[in-house]
């Protein structure tokens, strides 16, 4: 029998990545290979390092490529040694990473520190990506709304309206809502669920015609004091909102409507992992090809 890999440790990760070159060297490999054809000759090339800049000239024709081009990297005055150490600090935490945690670590200012857990939390969201659940042949989908943050006072509907959806033994997927009906629920359902699927809910109206609408359907009744009947039930997905919430409320006391989806990301990217742990920060860091834009 196989031993589980060993989850990266902060002695693990110093040792890999000791400077800002053997980030940089990383950022290299991943993204262009040890060899590629060059941009300029086409022939393929081994690119050698420019001594006291970020880039690396083809062995040719002196072509150069910075391999921190369309990256947050790009930029950026602080060091990829600290990019990676904020990195590991999201992938290794259960909880999330506050910018105060971030700014007393690696001693930048909260603007900064903000910005960098703002975009490593949109590249979680990019590398977790988020395929429709369920099926004929898949798990049961267990879907519900969560309601976060504002001060709910009568008559003032001022919370974020979040859809989420887990597959037993399968992934997890939220979305913010812009109201709480059913004609904001079930296009939600539509996109993230596939036809066919088995889904439990509670017994909220904006869930109640989903027989009519291909799904095969059960409910519990949460009000009557029903939890559980046979398979019917939304355990994981409420253990999922609970996590978050008390996360959300240790971590990060308040978040905004306008960046709570970026929150979501960071803690679907470690549930979806959350088998794979290891692979968190590996994924992480080949997600760096693709460029991002704040949203």
């Amino acid at each position: 029998m196989s031993k589980a890999p060993k989850l990266e440790t902060l002695k693990s990760f110093l040792e890999r990545f000791p400077s800002d070159d053997s980030c940089l060297d990383h950022l290299m490999q991943t993204r262009y290979g040890k060899r590629h054809n060059c941009g300029k000759c086409d022939k393929l090339s081994s690119f050698h390092r420019v001594r006291a800049r970020r880039c690396y000239e083809c062995q040719f024709c002196g072509h150069q490529v910075y391999p921190t081009a369309g990256t947050p990297f790009e930029a950026t005055r602080t060091s990829l040694r600290d990019w990676f150490t904020v990195m590991f600090m999201f992938c290794s935490s259960r909880n999330g990473v506050s910018a105060k945690e971030v700014q007393r670590t690696i001693g930048v200012t909260y603007k900064t520190a903000w910005r960098m857990c703002n975009l490593i939390r949109q590249y979680m969201g990019y590398v977790d990506g988020d395929a429709p659940l369920g099926g004929r042949d898949g798990g049961i989908v267990e879907a519900d709304k969560m309601f976060y943050g504002g001060k709910d006072k009568q008559g003032e509907d001022d919370k974020a309206i979040v859809f989420g959806a887990i597959e037993r033994g399968g992934e997890v997927v939220t979305t913010i809502l812009p109201g709480r009906g059913r004609k904001y629920v079930v296009p939600a359902i539509f996109k993230w669920v596939k036809d066919g699927s088995r889904i439990a809910t509670d017994d909220a109206g904006a869930f109640r015609e989903l027989s009519d609408l291909g799904y095969l359907h059960g409910t519990v009744n949460h009000s009557a004091g029903e939890y559980v009947r046979g398979q019917v039930h939304t355990n994981n997905i409420e253990a999922f909102w609970s996590h978050v919430k008390r996360s959300m409320r240790g971590t990060y006391v308040s978040v905004s409507k306008k960046w709570l989806q970026t929150y979501l990301w960071e803690f679907e990217f470690r549930q979806n992992l959350r088998k794979n742990p290891h692979l968190m920060l590996d994924a992480l860091l080949l997600s760096f090809p693709r460029p991002m834009a704040d949203v």
